[in-house]
C-alpha cells in the first residue's frame, strides 16, 4: 500500500507542471500508461518522451487534482482537471480519473479514463 505522503508528494509534482519530474520520480523502470482504451505505452523512459512530446505541442499545461485521492490497498484513483493551451489556437479543457497500481512506492500501472470529446478544440 503506497504511503499517502509519498502519493500527495506525486500529485504536488503534477499540479506544478514538473510532470518529468513525476514520472523519473514516482513511476516503477517497467510502468505502463494506458489513456482509455488505446494500447498501453510500456516502460518509463518511453512514459518520459511521450510526456515530452506531449510537453512539446501543448507549452502550457494546468492540472489540478479535485478532491482527495482515494486510496485502497494498492490502488490509487485521483480525479483532475487539465487546461491545455497550444502554440497556437484554443485551449483545451477536459477532466479525467486517473487509476493507478502502486509497487511499493512507485506506480506500475496507471489508466487515464475521461471522454475524449473534451478534447475537441
Amino acid at each position: 500500500m503506497p504511503d499517502p505522503e509519498r502519493v500527495d508528494a506525486f500529485a504536488r509534482l503534477v499540479e506544478v507542471g514538473d510532470f518529468i519530474a513525476a514520472i523519473e520520480g514516482f513511476y516503477a523502470e517497467d510502468a505502463w500508461m494506458q489513456e482509455n482504451a488505446d494500447p498501453p505505452r510500456r516502460g518509463r523512459n518511453n512514459l518520459i518522451a511521450h510526456e515530452r512530446r506531449v510537453m512539446a505541442a501543448f507549452p502550457q499545461v494546468t492540472a489540478r487534482r479535485l478532491g482527495p485521492a482515494l486510496i485502497a490497498g494498492d490502488t490509487v484513483a485521483m480525479r483532475w482537471r487539465f487546461e491545455m493551451r497550444p502554440a497556437e489556437g484554443p485551449p483545451r479543457r477536459f477532466e479525467e480519473v486517473s487509476w493507478q497500481l502502486w509497487r511499493d512506492d512507485r506506480i506500475a500501472e496507471e489508466r487515464f479514463f475521461y471522454d475524449p470529446r473534451q478534447m475537441a478544440g
